[in-house]
């Protein structure tokens, strides 16, 4: 299938690694030009220089107001134009809901949920017909994960407002969406096997429960999410995909 993104334009954030760099590859494999942000300049920089010359690159952080106008500038600025954006939130800590701070909360709200609000808002309002966004949130939109309190407080309450999102800007043919990723073999996951002492362990637990039997690879994930941003999904809206394996029970 040809996704028709042949020198569209678009931004991902936390492009720099894990599903977001996925999806970066993916989109300038099928001829997309990308903006990734991050907050790492070394890691920006080398994920730029395997990029090639489709890719630009934005040290920021998702947290702070002024990125969705310098991430909307940069597209501009280095391509003419803008076709839709990545959101992709980052992990916030991991913890029982006993546990967690009340700084902890706040800070995650800041970045996880405030900063992936005002992102979107933003950007969706900078695009034009056929313009199209993609949250990346988890699998506990649907069901909690375990020690993940903050992941399972936060990321439902995007996924409504994705959802509210798509109902105000579809009238002027802007999609939104949202991908619910379950245990794709990134580093961030790597992190969160170990920090449970034994992560050969928990790996074989979670596969157990993957119909697939199996961890995502992240190139799987990017192709999807590539798909949900490209006009080849132009009928898809306001859906919470899950990239899972099918270890999501629920509809």
């Amino acid at each position: 299938m040809d996704l028709q993104l042949e020198d569209k334009v678009f931004i991902v954030t936390g492009g720099a690694r894990g599903l977001g760099r996925a999806t970066a590859d993916v989109l300038v494999d099928e001829g997309a030009r990308v903006v990734v942000s991050g907050r790492s300049g070394d890691t920006i920089a080398a994920a730029v220089e395997a990029l090639g010359d489709r890719a630009t690159g934005v040290v920021a952080d998702n947290a702070d107001p002024e990125t969705p106008a310098r991430l909307i500038a940069a597209a501009q600025d280095s391509f003419g134009r803008l076709d839709g954006a990545l959101i992709s939130v980052g992990g916030p800590p991991k913890g029982a809901v006993v546990d967690i701070t009340d700084d902890q909360w706040s800070s995650a709200f800041a970045s996880v949920f405030l900063g992936a609000v005002r992102l979107s808002r933003e950007i969706g309002l900078a695009l034009g017909e056929g313009g199209s966004l993609a949250l990346v949130l988890s699998s506990s939109v649907r069901a909690p994960l375990a020690d993940m309190a903050v992941s399972n407080g936060l990321r439902p309450g995007l996924a409504m407002v994705a959802k509210t999102l798509a109902e105000e800007l579809g009238p002027k043919g802007v999609r939104v969406n949202g991908l619910l990723p379950g245990r794709i073999g990134t580093d961030r996951v790597a992190e969160l096997d170990a920090a449970s002492g034994d992560a050969r362990a928990t790996r074989a637990a979670f596969e157990q429960s993957i119909p697939l039997g199996r961890y995502g690879d992240p190139e799987e994930f990017g192709r999807a999410a590539a798909f949900l941003l490209s006009p080849a999904a132009s009928f898809v809206s306001g859906a919470m995909l899950p990239v899972d394996g099918g270890m999501l029970r629920v509809l």
